[in-house]
Parts: structure tokens; C-alpha cells; sequence
């Protein structure tokens, strides 16, 4: 019987981790065996012990500080390894699921031995749009936010594909992908192990699109499934233009860019990230400076 892990970030999201492992508890497993795994990041809202008490068959790992993104699955990730995981299922916390997720994308695996990692087709949670008023309220959970990724490598950038558009079947064959994303994605053991996991340098964007070069460049696939999919509800408060985007994007880009970029994209980075440095946005100038000054992981954010 093939053992799947589910890990869920959680920090100080409990209403949203509630929902998230409910919709998990109603997944079909068919033949296979499910373990639910919560890592908390520092969480100060009580939600380790309200996890505990309220879901008795899920663990709760606790960090004792916020490890961002890449740190807290990574936790995560090394425990279900130690109790034998075959698939390890990440999920954020702010996540509800297809009841035929999880068997969806074990099919596509099963079927296809040379995938590393797979991505659903992921759409916007009811409510949750980028432009609510574009929408009727019979399109409401039939938006795409994820149908696959494209990498834009002349500006370093990564982009959804068919983000905002109503899912009228146009991205439902599976395909390969630029990049996986870390919302929601299922990951074959053997390639992790032979890959390695996230870098934690970047602490929160860019690790998924550097697992997936990672990835690439070993000879595993990255595909997108669309079999399979779940409803994402997208965070606004880090969008384009929030102090957070602004640090993590910029310091990130030049980490990312300087490992896989073409020598023309890199030299245009550098450029970009002196101009940064004099006229940039305060974390924009902070982050340009920490990339130099090799601050990673959490760096200076606040």
C-alpha cells in the first residue's frame, strides 16, 4: 500500500487551517494510506494546541520560529520521509481540496514514472478573485488561478497560466510546466531525495520555481495534472507593491536569476539591482543589499 503524507503549513492561520483539513479528512484514498502532518511555523494564536485538540489523528509539528515557506515544509517534508512516505502532498493553509485530489494525481504518477512533481489545475476560492467584479456568480470557483506556469527568463519573472480566466476546459490536458507550484503540489520521494528539497534561502517565493529547475536539470518532469484540482484562497496582503513582495521578490529574483538565468539576463539583474540600491522602494533596497550583503533566509524583513 503506497503512503502518502499530507504537510500544511500553518502560522497564526488557524480559521483557514480548520478549513483546509477539513476538506483533507473527505479526500478519497482508495488503496492508500493517508497521514496528515501540520508544521507551525511560531504560530502565537494558539493554533498548535486548537489543532491538536480539535483534529486527534493529525501531528502537529512546532518550529519555534517562522521558517518561511521553504523552512517550515521542509520540516514537514524530512518527517514524513522517517516514517516511510511514497508521495508527500503539500498543501498551503489556505487550501480546500477536491475529494478526488490526491487519487487524481497518484494516477498520473503511477502511469508516468519519470515525474518528479505534480501541480493541479488550482482555482480561485469563491470570493477570493483578483477582479471579483469581472464575474458572474455562476462563474464563482471556476476561476483559474493555476493552470500551469510560464517563466518569463528574459525579465526573470514567473506568471499563472490562464489566471483570471473562467475555466472553460481550455487547459485540461496534462502538460509540462516552467514551474510546480507550492500552493498545492505532490512530490514523488525518490526525486526529492536524489534533488534535494527546498533551498531555505529563500525563505518564501522563487523555492518552488528553483525545486523545479532542480528538478529539470536531473531529469525528472514537472507537470501540471488537470485531472486533478482544489480552490486557493489568494492572499492578497502580499500582492505586487506590498512591503513583502517587494523585499522577498527583489532579493529572490537575484538569487534565482544568477543561478539559471542566460549571462545576458544576469548582467541586466545586476544593472537593475544597482538602479534598486539608489531609487528603489525601501524594501526593494533592502532586499537589493541583502542579496549582496548574502542575507538569506528571513534576512532583514521585519
Amino acid at each position: 500500500m503506497r503512503k502518502i503524507f499530507v504537510v500544511v503549513l500553518n502560522w497564526n492561520g488557524k480559521e483557514d487551517t480548520f478549513a483546509c483539513l477539513e476538506s483533507v479528512e473527505n479526500l478519497e484514498t482508495e488503496s492508500l494510506e493517508l497521514e496528515t502532518i501540520v508544521t507551525d511555523n511560531g504560530s502565537t494564536d494558539g493554533s498548535p494546541e486548537q489543532i491538536e485538540k480539535k483534529y486527534k489523528n493529525v501531528k502537529v509539528l512546532r518550529n519555534r520560529e517562522n521558517l518561511g515557506f521553504a523552512g517550515g515544509n521542509n520540516v514537514g517534508i524530512r518527517f514524513a520521509f522517517e516514517n516511510g512516505a511514497d508521495y508527500i502532498l503539500i498543501l498551503n493553509n489556505d487550501i480546500i481540496v477536491d475529494k478526488n485530489l490526491l487519487v487524481q494525481l497518484i494516477k498520473v504518477m503511477e502511469e508516468q514514472k519519470s515525474v518528479g512533481v505534480l501541480s493541479p489545475k488550482i482555482h480561485f476560492a469563491p470570493g477570493f478573485e483578483f477582479h471579483k467584479e469581472r464575474y458572474q456568480k455562476e462563474d464563482l470557483g471556476k476561476v483559474i488561478w493555476y493552470a500551469g506556469g510560464e517563466l518569463d527568463w528574459a525579465n526573470v519573472y514567473g506568471k499563472n497560466r490562464g489566471v483570471d480566466e473562467i475555466d472553460r476546459g481550455q487547459y485540461d490536458k496534462i502538460c509540462e510546466t516552467d514551474f510546480f507550484t507550492g500552493a498545492g503540489c505532490l512530490f514523488r520521494r525518490e526525486a526529492l531525495l536524489k534533488v534535494g528539497l527546498f533551498d531555505e534561502k529563500y525563505f518564501m517565493y522563487f523555492e518552488d520555481a528553483d525545486l523545479s529547475q532542480r528538478m529539470k536539470r536531473k531529469g525528472w518532469q514537472v507537470l501540471y495534472a488537470p485531472t486533478a484540482h482544489l480552490w486557493h484562497k489568494v492572499a492578497q496582503s502580499s500582492g505586487i507593491g506590498s512591503e513583502l513582495n517587494d523585499y522577498f521578490t527583489t532579493r529572490n529574483r537575484l538569487i534565482f536569476g544568477l543561478r539559471y538565468a542566460s549571462l545576458r539576463t544576469k548582467i541586466a539583474l545586476m544593472r537593475e539591482s544597482l538602479c534598486l540600491l539608489r531609487e528603489g522602494r525601501k524594501w526593494q533596497k533592502i532586499g537589493a543589499r541583502d542579496f549582496y550583503l548574502k542575507r538569506f533566509e528571513k534576512g532583514s524583513w521585519k
